[in-house]
């Protein structure tokens, strides 16, 4: 297993020095966040995608996962908070389209910096959008997405969310399943997971082959915020044992998006508590 660290810690920083601040910290590979003031994607020009790529060259890091998951580059003042429309799932059609083709440009630019994957998220279930309707909508979304995929040969992971129209990981298994193609799997938050109630060897065990990239992060108890690993309850023994039965070889990013106050601390304290509990 290798890990990486997600630059959406970094967000008071530009996606290059968040790099240089990553790699400072000791890790070979890093997520790049794909919304603002990262990559966001309708902002991602060939001479900033060309700079990404040689600086990740510079720094020899590999690029462990695209994430695509929230979009507050698109709404003028968006929250400081997880914020998930527009959607591949959103009532209204102009928001589906304007995301579905964020998410193509977002598969765009992890071709061109070397990502075998990107993450996205299923949105939620607003109002004008029942779990039937949905079910209908998602499908026609995705196959727009998985052709694109197809063309520029980089896989596409959900990620489960509380919340979100997809959360459980049988939800997204089943889907898996459904649309029965060979680049659509998950992009596993095992903190979601303690969240939510699931068991992370069954999750684990579960979406297995089709992990692209595992988010990780501690947990405290049941609540949904992001601790460094090793100041919350994860039980990381049980985590590394799911892993090594399914032979996981992959990236373990670690994700902190609530230490944007001191991310450089956050990214090496995690290293070094994470090369102990899962290597």
């Amino acid at each position: 297993m290798k890990l990486a660290f997600s630059t959406n810690a970094y967000t008071r920083y530009s996606l290059g020095d968040a790099l240089i601040g990553i790699a400072a910290a000791g890790y070979t590979a890093v997520e790049i966040l794909a919304d603002k003031p990262h990559a966001y994607p309708v902002s991602s020009n060939r001479p900033f995608v060309d700079f990404i790529a040689g600086q990740l060259d510079r720094l020899g890091l590999a690029v462990s996962n695209v994430n695509a998951n929230c979009t507050f580059g698109y709404w003028q003042d968006a929250p400081p908070e997880a914020f998930f429309e527009p959607s591949i799932i959103s009532p209204n059609p102009r928001h589906r389209a304007d995301r579905i083709g964020m998410i193509q440009a977002t598969l765009n630019f992890a071709r061109d910096v070397g990502a075998n994957n990107i993450s996205i998220t299923s949105g939620k279930l607003l109002g004008g959008m029942p779990p039937a309707k949905a079910a209908e909508v998602f499908q026609q979304s995705m196959g727009i997405i998985l052709e694109h995929a197809d063309r520029v040969g980089v896989n596409v992971g959900i990620e489960c969310e509380p919340g979100l129209y997809l959360e459980y990981a049988d939800e997204l298994r089943g889907w898996i399943d459904r649309l029965g193609h060979p680049r659509l799997g998950a992009n596993l938050d095992i903190g979601h997971s303690q969240v939510i109630g699931e068991s992370i060897p069954h999750v684990v065990a579960l979406l297995g082959d089709r992990i692209w990239n595992l988010h990780v992060e501690d947990i405290p108890g049941r609540k949904h915020y992001h601790l460094i690993p090793g100041e919350g309850t994860l039980n990381w023994g049980e985590l590394k044992a799911a892993l090594k039965a399914i032979n996981y070889r992959r990236y373990a990013t670690v994700e902190l998006y609530t230490q944007i106050a001191d991310p450089q601390a956050a990214a090496e304290k995690s290293l070094a508590f994470l090369t102990k509990a899962l290597k």
